[in-house]
């Protein structure tokens, strides 16, 4: 008896001490099947290179990234209010301990900000989150292992030269228009 009690104690206690913190890993679960909501998860193939062609940091950048997870919610007349309260949680979630902000852009109804998870040497995740009051808001998790700035800037220049495979970017069209 005195066991099942001791046992189930513990068992308490641990379930009690699992943070119930949001992420953006959850909201992206929660979020992706929800009318209003695009979602999408590109892999680095998109990118279509000729990794021949590149040098060796280029060649670095593009093994440092994994792939990217794009959630985007699209503003009409009839979601103001949802689109005010979701956009409300994604930046709480990115104030968050968890999320270190890198840069900041605009302010108010249009905005960009971009954060990090990690440390400046070995970055785990990148997150974009823009908005605009005509269109709507939109995150990008830049997911990969042991990325940093500078392959973030080299992965830039691969972009100029690689052949995007648009086919991967088509859902997100509504919301660009």
């Amino acid at each position: 008896m005195k066991l099942a009690l001791i046992t189930g104690f513990f068992i308490a206690m641990l379930l009690a001490s699992c943070t119930s913190e949001p992420s953006l890993q959850k909201y992206f679960v929660e979020n992706s099947e929800k009318k209003g909501f695009i979602a999408l998860d590109i892999s680095s193939s998109i990118l279509n290179t000729d990794k021949s062609k590149l040098t060796v940091e280029q060649k670095s950048a593009l093994n440092s990234f994994d792939k990217m997870n794009i959630i985007a919610f699209q503003l009409n007349d009839k979601n103001k209010d949802s689109y005010e309260e979701e956009s409300a949680k994604v930046s709480r979630i990115l104030k968050g301990k968890t999320y270190q902000e890198l840069m900041k852009v605009g302010s108010g109804k249009d905005a960009a900000s971009i954060s990090f998870v990690g440390d400046e040497d070995n970055i785990g995740e990148f997150v974009l989150f823009a908005k605009r009051k005509e269109n709507g808001f939109a995150v990008v998790r830049i997911l990969g292992k042991d990325m940093n700035p500078n392959n973030i800037m080299t992965m830039l220049s691969v972009l100029k030269t690689s052949k995007i495979d648009m086919e991967q970017l088509k859902p997100l069209q509504a919301l660009i228009k």
